[in-house]
């Protein structure tokens, strides 16, 4: 456990000095693992997939709309999904509106592919404007592509500390456990899934020190995917289907309320023997990483942020019972206009063919 966080540690406190650090998945694995991945691009399906409108209004109640974006990769644009209101912003936007009652304007500029760097384009899109709440589901593609964790993880910081500077709560999903995915063998899953965790906690580390909090994804679906390969993998065998999309909208859901203040927070204690508490933020993101659905936010001890071995964290782990439904009836949820959208950020028709999430 020391030493783990004391890499994710390392990984993180290298972004402030530009350090690189080396490749997620090393140069000197390349030769062991060529075979193997080309094997699981094989195994990834082809999917075409024309994006579903989503940027609209949300939920009905009194008030002025809570404006929220989502950002990040295919998972937070809900790769595959042909319904917009199971996408994984559309279901955040209606399950917080349901809890404020209060309606939620949604701008989703997340983009299919897209790594920690492609954030600086996606912050483009609301630089300027007054936005509440921002959830980033980012990482996948940085372990696949091999970028060095520091500067991954030195995009990220960079937009979570502008979005936090600006008044807006930020909530990241955490890069999820690729090891998960059924098309990637061994050896390569055993690396892919190091890779994912290594990368989870540091992301946790900045951001948490950023001011924003995080909800590890690691393997969220794991035993679904398993006992339900069908229900929860889409058609590309990679990417969740909507029931999946689901799962991961109901993992971050109590965190967005949270961070938007509309759950009071939980008093900070010391840890628990249920793992519960409060920790030093490099031991509570590596604990986090390790468990899905766990989330990690700034605490105070005694009046104070930091203590001899860092910033104080909250860490939260949530139970997931039943699997929860999926959405059927948009126009029940969605009660804004489907021409509210960009018209700067057009829906093209996107093709997958390798796990590019």
């Amino acid at each position: 456990m020391v030493l783990r966080a004391a890499s994710a540690r390392r990984i993180a406190t290298a972004t402030a000095f530009g350090g690189g650090g080396v490749t997620l998945l090393g140069a000197s694995t390349v030769g062991l693992l060529y075979l193997q991945a080309r094997l699981a691009h094989k195994a990834v399906g082809f999917t075409h997939w024309q994006p579903p409108q989503v940027n609209g209004v949300y939920g009905h109640g009194s008030g002025s709309p809570i404006s929220f974006v989502m950002m990040g990769d295919s998972t937070a644009a809900g790769f595959a999904v042909t319904d917009g209101l199971q996408t994984p912003g559309s279901l955040l936007a209606s399950g917080i509106s349901a809890v404020a009652e209060r309606p939620v304007r949604l701008r989703r500029t997340a983009r299919v592919g897209a790594t920690s760097k492609d954030l600086v384009d996606q912050m483009e899109k609301i630089r300027g404007q007054h936005v509440d709440l921002a959830v980033i589901f980012i990482g996948a593609n940085d372990v696949i592509r091999r970028v060095r964790p520091a500067d991954s993880v030195r995009h990220l910081q960079n937009i979570v500390r502008e979005l936090v500077s600006a008044g807006t709560a930020v909530v990241v999903g955490t890069c999820p456990d690729l090891g998960t995915v059924q098309p990637i063998g061994q050896p390569l899953r055993s690396i892919a899934r190091r890779a994912s965790r290594q990368l989870a906690a540091a992301q946790t580390i900045a951001v948490v020190e950023s001011g924003g909090r995080t909800v590890s994804m690691s393997n969220l679906l794991a035993d679904d995917f398993q006992a339900y390969p069908e229900e929860l993998f889409g058609p590309d065998r990679f990417h969740p289907s909507a029931r999946g999309y689901a799962h991961a909208a109901a993992a971050v859901l109590p965190s967005a309320c949270a961070a938007l203040g509309l759950l009071p927070e939980l008093e900070t204690q010391p840890v628990t023997a249920r793992g519960d508490g409060v920790l030093p933020v490099d031991r509570a993101a590596v604990e986090a990483a390790e468990k899905a659905g766990t989330e990690v936010s700034g605490a105070e001890v005694d009046g104070r942020e930091r203590g001899p071995r860092g910033r104080w964290a909250t860490l939260i782990r949530r139970r997931f019972g039943a699997r929860p439904t999926v959405p059927e009836n948009t126009d029940e949820a969605l009660t804004g206009s489907r021409n509210d959208t960009d018209p700067g950020n057009p829906a093209p028709e996107v093709s997958a063919r390798t796990a590019t999430g």
